[in-house]
């Protein structure tokens, strides 16, 4: 099974523990960490999405332009953009980037978030509008004569797109969502089901769920997100935990905030909050009580270790049918120079020797 290394850049420095200052737009920062991650031999960076920030289109086109290898997921929100302009958009960026782009499609999970940029729909509306927005992007990357449109979300007619991916027939799509409705966009659309960092057994049901939503031969892959804590010996490991949760929780009080954020809206932050309510260790090193203080938001459980202890967790996963991971840091210009020195080059060489275990059994067993 092949393996791909995600990590997550900013336009500015971020980080959960730490107030940050400066300007919201760093163009000397997304070059620093976008090399680091280059360096480090991950696979692929998200410009992620929020309603505060800087546009993700931009921040990467400019990584794109200081790297040669790396390439890029694309967080997106529908319903902001005309899924026609957002079509050209889209392959503009993947050939300006050497198609070395891809889509990670948020419907959305809080309300009062998607507010802020004026939008009003419902959970289950915003989930049918991504429907018709994937199926529109796609329409104008293949069609061979403009076409029209009349959906519940959209309308327009004679649409068409000089410009077209450079990848062929369009980009990887990357889809996250837990409801019902989720699932169901997911099975038509998604190339990569992305899942958050829940314990061995949670994750083991949610593939089969999604699995078995998807219709006829169609495979999907999957992605497995985690924030891991590394340290030379695990006690080290267990102390920078227990560091960035305190680091965490100092800087919640210093925004004025009880030091614990509530449960979103969203269902896999129901989901997380939960788990770590269950208890903060599942699987002897999936730490949730990160999830607990950033009421589940984002990416928000680590794998807690040795370099060698994370790596053959992760493993573990990989053996479900993980076949990517998305990897950040809490401190992210330390952690993703660590993970890049550390654990990438250990995850990558244990799973080829799995891989190669794996190739021998067969061999041996179809000679038998």
């Amino acid at each position: 099974m092949s393996l791909h290394i995600t990590g997550m850049i900013w336009a500015r420095p971020t980080s959960d523990l730490e107030i940050q200052e400066g300007p919201a737009f760093q163009p000397d920062h997304i070059t620093r960490i976008t090399r680091l991650h280059e360096e480090g031999g991950f696979d692929r960076v998200l410009a992620g999405y929020w309603t505060n920030a800087a546009d993700g289109f931009l921040v990467l086109a400019h990584a794109a332009a200081v790297t040669t290898r790396l390439n890029f997921l694309l967080a997106h929100r529908p319903g902001f953009v005309a899924p026609t302009l957002a079509a050209r958009k889209l392959a503009t960026l993947d050939q300006l980037t050497g198609g070395r782009l891809a889509l990670h499609v948020i419907s959305g999970g809080e309300d009062g978030d998607q507010r802020k940029d004026g939008d009003y729909e419902t959970h289950e509306a915003r989930y049918r509008r991504t429907d018709e927005f994937l199926e529109i992007l796609r329409r104008i990357w293949t069609a061979d004569a403009p076409i029209d449109h009349a959906g519940e979300f959209y309308r327009f007619e004679q649409a068409w797109s000089d410009i077209r991916p450079a990848q062929k027939p369009y980009l990887p799509i990357f889809f996250g969502g837990a409801s019902d409705i989720a699932l169901r966009v997911a099975a038509r659309h998604a190339d990569v089901y992305a899942l958050f960092g829940e314990p061995l057994a949670e994750t083991r049901t949610v593939l089969e769920r999604v699995r078995a939503a998807v219709p006829g031969a169609r495979k999907l892959a999957f992605s497995w997100s985690n924030r891991p804590i590394i340290g030379a010996t695990e006690k080290q490991a267990w102390e920078k935990a227990h560091d960035v949760r305190d680091r965490a929780i100092a800087k919640l009080k210093a925004n004025g905030t009880t030091g614990l954020i509530a449960a979103g809206q969203a269902v896999n932050s129901q989901r997380l909050v939960s788990l770590s309510q269950r208890g903060e260790v599942h699987d002897e090193r999936l730490w949730t009580a990160m999830a607990g203080v950033l009421g589940g938001r984002g990416n928000s459980t680590a794998l807690v270790g040795t370099a060698e202890q994370v790596a053959r967790s992760l493993l573990r996963y990989r053996g479900l049918g993980i076949s990517h991971f998305i990897l950040r840091g809490w401190d992210p210009l330390p952690d993703v120079a660590q993970y890049g020195r550390e654990l990438i080059p250990l995850l990558r060489e244990l799973a080829d020797a799995e891989d190669r275990r794996r190739v021998s059994v067969a061999i041996h067993a179809a000679a038998e």
